[in-house]
């Protein structure tokens, strides 16, 4: 996959959480514009780029920008990486990593966050359900790793206006895991006290987000990508 004018990429998942294992995938995370120019035409430039073997989404800006302002988990990793899982940083994309704090509201992270560890319990309740194959607790560990990381991560982020990619303390991750593999009703109590503890807790977020501060980086990424044509003669 080749993909032009990358503004910002790095290494995400469960390398960049503390959770990889022998054997687990590198899975990378990035941000491109699309020339201005191709943006005025009938048909609109390709928003999203996803390869695998190596795992790579690429999203191009204005996608970018609009699922962040939606609070999405996935996307908002990009500006909290620690600085050595950076594989690309240009001056366009410290500016939008400068601006993180002015995607986010209260109503959206916490909807998004809880939204998606929700999606992975009822992954694990249909697994549990439905036929057992070789890799059904492999794969019910994984989602239940991934429903405490989006309640502890969210939490954290509605709370404090922070993000920490890194997990403190992995392996209660995998204890976690293993556990629900075993009984997947048990990620249960662990779902319920996360959506307490948001219902309970003032956030630190405005209501609503900057979207003034996205639009204004969008507009400047748009001028830095504008090639004039050249002037014909009529």
């Amino acid at each position: 996959m080749t993909v032009t004018n990358i503004l910002l990429s790095g290494i995400v998942g469960s390398t960049a959480y503390g959770l990889a294992h022998e054997g687990s995938d590198v899975d990378r995370l990035g941000m491109f514009a699309a020339p201005t120019e191709e943006l005025h035409g009938l048909h609109q430039p390709k928003e999203s780029h996803v390869s695998t073997a190596p795992d790579r989404t690429l999203h191009e800006a204005a996608k970018w920008c609009r699922l962040a302002l939606g609070g999405n988990p996935t996307v908002m990793e990009l500006v909290w990486l620690p600085d050595e899982l950076y594989e690309v940083r240009t001056p366009l994309g410290d500016e939008l990593i400068g601006l993180r704090e002015t995607l986010l509201s209260a109503r959206r992270v916490r909807d998004a966050y809880l939204g998606y560890a929700a999606q992975q319990f009822r992954k694990l309740q249909n697994r549990s359900e439905g036929p057992l194959g070789a890799d059904t607790p492999k794969r019910t560990a994984k989602h239940a790793r991934h429903l405490k990381r989006l309640c502890t991560q969210g939490y954290e982020l509605y709370a404090t206006g922070r993000l920490s990619i890194r997990v403190d303390d992995p392996e209660s991750y995998h204890a976690f895991g293993e556990q629900v593999a075993a009984e997947p009703e048990a990620a249960l109590p662990l779902l319920r006290r996360f959506e307490e503890a948001f219902a309970r807790t003032r956030s630190v977020l405005p209501e609503h987000p900057e979207e003034a501060a996205a639009d204004a980086w969008l507009r400047r990424v748009r001028r830095r990508f504008y090639t004039a044509a050249q002037a014909t003669p009529v």
